[in-house]
């Protein structure tokens, strides 16, 4: 009789710690059922960027990559963001593939703009800047310091 009060008692607080562990998950996201809008992109390149990658303005995350997909009539990457509702972004803002550091992930960095309008759900952010491949940087660098050309 001992032994089975023990294990009621260990599986309770495992079931414990599973549910602190979910709320912890749950607040830390930032993003919560309701409370983001959505925008699109459309990019010719987005290497490295994955669901669930940061949506940053001014170096603070505001939202998160929710979906990739392509365009099959112009063969444009198309992301769908998902952002924090108290934020408004000018319907002239930029978005931009960014590197976080040399060898890190990939993000979108929004360049808010100046438009008076703001964008709202489901509308699509025009201005967009491609994600640079590191090979192809550093064969640019090869050609500079060497003079020819790097394949």
């Amino acid at each position: 009789m001992k032994r089975s009060a023990i294990e009621t008692i260990m599986g309770a607080v495992v079931l414990l710690v599973a549910g602190l562990f979910l709320v912890f998950a749950y607040q830390s996201t930032d993003l919560r059922l309701g409370s983001s809008y959505q925008l699109t992109a459309r990019f010719n390149a987005v290497d490295g960027l994955t669901l669930g990658s940061d949506v940053r303005v001014g170096g603070v995350k505001v939202g998160s990559v929710i979906d990739q997909g392509i365009d099959e009539e112009i063969y444009q990457a198309v992301i769908t963001l998902a952002v924090r509702r108290d934020v408004g972004l000018p319907a002239d803002s930029k978005a931009v593939i960014a590197s976080d550091g040399l060898l890190g992930g990939r993000y979108v960095k929004i360049e808010p703009g100046t438009a008076g309008e703001m964008l709202a759900d489901g509308d699509r952010i025009e201005r967009t800047e491609d994600a640079i491949a590191l090979e192809e940087l550093l064969g640019k660098v090869m050609f500079l310091v060497t003079g020819e050309e790097v394949e």
